[in-house]
C-alpha cells in the first residue's frame, strides 16, 4: 500500500496506487490527525510507503513562529541579516517596512577568523562564543564559508561538542551572497524544532515515509528533518510535477499550471513537461536560498475573504477563512463572505451541491454574506468578487510566463485544486492560452504528484573563478557523484537506478543575475528566449554548479485509474468527487489522453 497525502490549509488530501481518494478537513493544531484519518477513509490496515507533502514549514515561517535561535557570523558581520541589501518592498512606497531581522541584535554572536574573497585565510578561525540560553537552535554562516568550509567546520563541531543543535551554511546553503545564505541558515535552525516533532510523528503512520522538498523530490524524514527550509514550498511542488506529466500526456508540453486550493493559487511554468527550477525563492519577505520548483504564490483561494477595504475598494484575500468555522456556505458558523460562496451565487457551483466532508453548500448563507458587503444585490456581489479575484490571478500567471520571456499564448493552462477548474477558463481568455486541461483527480493532484514523485538529492556548490571555467566539467562530474553517493547512502538502491541532472548557474559579465543551463554553451540562446536579447562575443561567467540524483518513482501518475468524462459545451457545470469543473459559454470540453478534460473554445 503506497499512499501520497498533501496537508493544505482547508483540506488533507490523500491518495492511493490504485488511485483511491480521501479528502478529510485539516487539523492546524495537530496536521498528523488529518493524515491519520485519510488512511483510516482508505481503509488502509498497513502502509508500507507514505509520501507526505507539508505547510507545517511555510507556517511557521509566516506566523513568525520559529524557534528561538542565536547566530555565529565573522567578527564585523553579525549585522548582515539586518543590513540585507538596503531596498525597499515596494519602490514607491515610503511606508512599506522589510520583514524584521529573524534574529534579535542580542542573539548575533561574533567569532575572529576572516578569509579574503577568494576563499584563502587571513586570519585563524578563534574561540567560539558562549551562546545564550535562550537559544534553542544555533545557526552558524561565517563569511565565504561557501569557498572554505575550513573556518565554519571548526566552529560547528565546536557548538555541537557543547550540546548545541547548529545548522552550518555549507551544509544547508554554500552559494555565494551572504545575507541570503546567512538568512537561509538561519531559517532553517529555527525550523529545526519546529518540524522534528512533526515528522516523528509522521513517520509512526508507515513503515517507510518519505517527505517533499521545494525542490519537487522526495526524501527520508532523516534528511528533511537535517534540511527543514526545503520544506516551504512541499505540497505545491508535488502539484506541478503531476501536472506536467498530465500535460505532456494531454499534448501540451509547454504549459502553465494553475492549482487554486481553499487558501492559495499557485501557479508554475513548465516546458517540455518538465517544471521550471528556482534558484531562490523568497517566503514571507526572506529569501530562502535553496533548490526549489519555481512556484509563484499568492492569497487567493476559495475560501479567501472578500472586504471592503477603508477607501471603499473591493478587495479579496489574503486572509482565509480556513476549514472551520470556513465560508459562509460551508454552514459550520462561518460569517465570512469568499470567492466559494461568490461562485455558488454565480450558478458555477449549482445550489444544492454537497462537497466531500462538508455536505450540502448554503446557498442562502452565501447571498446573505454577499450582500453584507454592500454592492447591490448578491448576483452582483459575486461577480466582483470573482473578477477581483481572476485578475490576481492572471497577475500570478504573467509573473511566471510573461516575465519569464514566455508568451502565453499557445500554452495550455492546467487547471487542479478543489478551485482552479472554475476560474481556468476565464483566465485562459484573459491570457489567450490554447487550451484548458483538468487532470483526473484534479482536486487531489497535489497528493497524487506527491505520490508519484522521485526520490530525489539536490547539490549546489559555488564557482570560485566566475571567468575562468578551466576544471569546470571535472568538478561538475564530481559534485553528481556526491549527489549520487549521498542518494544512495539516505534511500538505498544501486546507482543504475539513478538519473543525474547537472547544471551550471551562468550569466554575461557584469551582470547580477543567473539563469539555469545544463551548459555554458545553451546561455546565449537561453538568455535570448528570457530577456528576448543576447550578447555574442560577450564573456560568459559561471557562479553555481548544481546536480540533482533521481530515481523515479514505481506510480505513473498518468495511469492510475480515472474515470471516463463526457463530452460538453457551455454553459456547463461538472461536478466531481473533489473539484467542480466550470466551463462558461463559448467554450467545448472533449475527453483528453489520461482521464484528461481539454477544454477549448468553440469555433464561430
Amino acid at each position: 500500500m503506497r499512499i501520497g497525502s498533501d496537508t493544505g490549509g482547508t483540506f488533507t488530501d490523500l491518495v492511493d496506487g490504485r488511485g483511491r481518494v480521501a479528502k478529510v478537513l485539516s487539523t492546524p493544531e495537530d496536521p498528523t490527525a488529518a493524515v491519520r484519518a485519510g488512511i483510516a477513509e482508505l481503509r488502509a490496515r498497513r502502509v508500507d510507503l507514505l509520501t507526505h507533502g507539508t505547510t507545517v514549514a511555510t507556517n511557521a515561517l509566516l506566523e513568525g513562529a520559529l524557534a528561538p535561535t542565536a547566530l555565529v557570523s565573522t567578527e564585523g558581520f553579525v549585522d548582515v541579516i539586518e543590513i540585507a541589501r538596503q531596498d525597499r518592498p515596494r519602490l514607491y512606497d515610503q511606508w512599506a517596512d522589510r520583514p524584521p531581522p529573524l534574529v534579535e541584535r542580542s542573539q548575533r554572536l561574533e567569532v575572529a577568523g576572516r578569509l579574503d574573497a577568494d576563499g584563502r585565510e587571513l586570519e585563524p578561525v578563534g574561540e567560539v562564543p558562549e551562546i545564550p540560553s535562550a537559544a534553542a537552535a544555533v545557526a552558524v554562516c561565517l563569511l565565504h564559508a561557501d569557498l572554505d568550509a575550513g573556518q565554519e567546520v571548526a566552529v560547528a563541531a565546536a557548538l555541537r561538542a557543547q550540546g548545541h543543535e547548529v545548522s552550518a551554511s555549507h551544509e544547508v546553503s554554500p552559494e555565494f551572497r551572504e545575507f541570503e545564505r546567512t538568512v537561509t541558515t538561519v531559517v532553517n535552525a529555527g525550523l529545526g524544532p519546529v518540524c522534528r516533532r512533526y515528522l516523528e510523528a509522521l513517520e509512526a503512520l508507515a513503515d517507510r515515509v518519505l517527505v517533499m522538498t521545494s525542490a519537487g523530490g522526495l526524501a527520508p524524514v532523516a534528511a528533511v528533518a537535517r534540511m527543514p527550509a526545503s520544506l516551504l514550498l512541499s505540497g505545491p511542488a508535488g502539484g506541478v510535477r503531476a501536472a506536467g506529466a498530465y500535460a505532456v500526456a494531454a499534448g501540451y508540453p509547454d504549459a502553465v499550471t494553475f492549482d487554486m486550493g481553499g487558501t492559495s493559487t499557485d501557479v508554475a511554468l513548465v516546458l517540455d513537461g518538465e517544471p521550471q527550477p528556482a534558484a531562490e525563492r523568497e517566503v514571507a519577505g526572506y529569501p530562502i536560498r535553496l533548490p526549489a520548483v519555481d512556484v509563484h504564490t499568492i492569497g487567493a483561494g476559495g475560501g479567501s475573504i472578500a472586504a471592503i477595504d477603508a477607501g471603499g475598494a473591493l478587495t479579496v484575500g489574503p486572509r482565509s477563512a480556513g476549514a472551520a468555522p470556513g465560508p459562509a456556505c460551508y454552514g459550520l458558523g462561518g460569517t465570512e463572505t469568499t470567492v466559494t460562496d461568490a461562485n455558488l451565487v454565480a450558478g458555477h457551483i449549482p445550489a444544492g451541491v454537497a462537497f466531500e466532508a462538508l455536505g450540502k453548500l448554503d446557498r442562502d448563507a452565501a447571498a446573505a454574506a454577499l450582500e453584507g458587503l454592500g454592492l447591490g444585490s448578491a448576483e452582483d456581489a459575486a461577480d466582483g468578487v470573482l473578477a477581483v479575484v481572476d485578475a490576481l490571478m492572471e497577475r500570478a500567471i504573467r509573473r511566471v510566463s510573461v516575465e519569464r520571456g514566455v508568451d502565453p499564448a499557445g500554452l495550455a493552462l492546467i487547471a487542479f485544486g478543489g478551485a482552479g477548474p472554475l476560474h481556468a477558463c476565464g483566465l485562459a481568455d484573459r491570457l489567450g492560452l490554447a487550451a484548458v486541461v483538468i487532470p483526473p483527480r484534479a482536486g487531489v493532484l497535489s497528493a497524487v504528484g506527491i505520490l508519484a514523485a522521485p526520490v530525489q538529492n539536490d547539490r549546489v556548490r559555488t564557482w570560485p573563478t566566475p571567468a575562468d571555467h578551466e576544471g569546470l566539467d571535472e568538478a561538475l562530474a564530481a559534485l553528481g557523484e556526491e549527489a549520487v553517493a549521498a542518494l544512495l547512502a539516505e534511500a538505498g538502491g544501486v546507482a543504475d537506478d539513478v538519473e543525474l541532472v547537472l547544471a551550471v548557474d551562468a550569466r554575461y559579465e557584469g551582470q547580477s543575475h543567473e539563469l539555469r543551463v545544463a551548459e555554458v554553451a545553451d546561455f546565449p540562446e537561453r538568455h535570448r528566449r528570457h530577456n528576448g536579447y543576447d550578447r555574442p562575443g560577450h564573456p560568459v561567467e559561471v557562479v553555481a554548479l548544481r546536480a540533482s540524483a533521481r530515481r523515479s518513482s514505481p506510480t505513473d501518475p498518468t495511469r492510475l485509474r480515472s474515470r471516463r468524462r463526457p463530452p460538453m459545451v457551455g454553459p456547463a457545470v461538472v461536478v466531481e468527487d473533489d473539484t467542480t469543473i466550470w466551463v462558461p459559454s463559448g467554450w467545448k470540453g472533449e475527453p483528453g489522453p489520461a482521464g484528461t478534460l481539454v477544454l477549448t473554445r468553440v469555433e464561430p
